[in-house]
């Protein structure tokens, strides 16, 4: 039996205009939460894996009702700090439609997750019996303290024999607290084991040329050769690293995109298949069902090349889901990876 994958991070209550209004038209909002590591969670329990989510919370209803949200979905959230007179971190967000882009917009500031230091979590209790630990750039954007924190766990990770997974997470308009993203993200990326990215996100943190995904459709073929060098320089630039997962996304339009996976391991390039999408329902956590599938893959999985394509697959089926969580199962995602149809299932 695996054993247990920790995510860390902030969950976020979502509120969303409804249908297709701008944020000057909405009256009321739809309300969900999410926030990338517990998406993260969210997709391993639905798979069937043990997760545990480590964050912070306001002890106040608003706090509970984050609980209930993450135990509906089979995560362990029985490290999660509750704090009085806290916040919750908010976002809201503004679908696209057609030339328009989605919006959003961050209200996280001085949120009870914000305010975490190093010696507030009991790392040590948390990683008893546990194989991986998750984080992403996220955590390190918001205040130098949280990136202490991000240090202080790997530390203590690394002592106990856990592998470490990063996602590089690049959101800019959240690096306000004097810190430039390269000179945070590389130090804390150097211990990682399983690394996930955008090329673009590899880009800004390493410096390194994106090769630019310019499939279009599902009949054309990836790069290998582009992402097989570029990876390779990823490679010498993260010596610990022994899988490289890139999630390649071109966006034809709001609801039209194209999406493939690679992934560098032991030397070589693996890639899946280009999946076309032609009715995005919600484009958000996308690549957060990319690390969720991929840890789990990781965990039960063998194969490199199964790994990339479970990973992959996970990814796409949640365009098709609303919501920041990726409410998929196992066996969906293994039917897509291995060329199953949308037909109705009796």
């Amino acid at each position: 039996m695996a054993k247990r994958i920790i995510t860390f991070g902030e969950i976020l209550l979502r509120f969303t205009t409804p249908g297709h209004f701008r944020l000057q038209q909405a009256r009321s909002f739809d309300t969900n939460f999410g926030g990338s590591e517990a998406n993260v969670a969210v997709s391993i329990a639905n798979y069937g894996g043990d997760v545990a989510f480590v964050s912070c919370l306001p002890d106040n209803p608003l706090g509970e009702i984050g609980l209930m949200r993450l135990r509906e979905h089979r995560v362990n959230a029985d490290h999660v700090k509750l704090v009085k007179n806290e916040r919750l971190g908010t976002y809201y967000f503004e679908k696209a439609a057609d030339m328009r882009k989605s919006t959003v917009i961050y209200d996280r500031s001085d949120s009870a997750f914000a305010h975490l230091v190093p010696g507030m979590i009991d790392w040590e209790k948390i990683f008893q019996g546990a194989e991986i630990f998750h984080f992403s750039g996220i955590d390190a954007a918001l205040t130098q303290g949280l990136t202490d924190v991000c240090f202080e766990a790997i530390a203590k990770a690394e002592e106990m024999g856990l592998k470490i997974s990063c996602d590089i997470n690049y959101r800019k308009n959240l690096w306000q607290y004097g810190k430039t993203a390269e000179e945070v993200l590389v130090p804390l990326m150097q211990h990682a084991d399983i690394l996930f990215g955008s090329s673009s996100e590899y880009e800004k943190a390493l410096g390194l040329k994106d090769p630019k995904f310019k499939c279009t459709s599902a009949a054309d073929h990836i790069d290998t050769y582009a992402y097989e060098a570029y990876c390779e320089k990823v490679k010498e630039m993260m010596p610990k690293c022994q899988y490289i997962f890139i999630c390649l996304r071109n966006v034809m339009s709001t609801e039209h995109h194209v999406i493939g996976g690679v992934l560098y391991s032991e030397g070589s390039l693996k890639h899946t298949r280009v999946y076309n999408i032609n009715n995005v329902i919600d484009c958000l956590g996308v690549g957060d069902a990319f690390v969720g599938a991929m840890l789990y893959a990781c965990q039960h999985y063998k194969n490199d090349q199964d790994k990339v394509d479970f990973a992959t697959a996970g990814s796409v089926l949640k365009n098709t889901i609303v919501g920041d969580y990726n409410i998929v199962s196992k066996e969906e995602v293994e039917n897509l990876m291995k060329g199953g149809d949308a037909e109705v299932g009796r």
